[in-house]
């Protein structure tokens, strides 16, 4: 996690979690906020479903179409598959 990512009350998660705050916000990121710093935790809500997506084993698949869903359903945007392929793979690294 690099510090520009930091939130007060960091410390009691775990390293699991920061990490995939950090590509949600450097590799995903549909709203285009990584670089500001009050926005650190502009997708937090959305990392328990990440993290038990990547506790089943259920794959790429199965995040991309997480992440496409959120970018599009909740957050209103046209679908993007690369930009959430290119983060589920690298959140899929995360878990092995």
């Amino acid at each position: 996690m690099t510090a520009a990512h930091y939130v007060e009350g960091d410390e009691l998660r775990d390293k699991l979690w920061l990490q995939v705050r950090t590509v949600l916000m450097e590799e995903w990121d549909p709203i285009g906020v990584c670089s500001e710093p009050n926005a650190t935790n502009e997708y937090d809500s959305y990392i328990p479903k990440v993290m038990a997506i990547l506790r089943s084993e259920s794959g790429v698949e199965a995040l991309m179409d997480y992440l496409d869903w959120v970018a599009t359903a909740r957050m209103g945007f046209t679908s993007q598959r690369e930009r959430s392929r290119f983060a589920a793979e690298s959140l899929c690294k995360l878990a092995k």
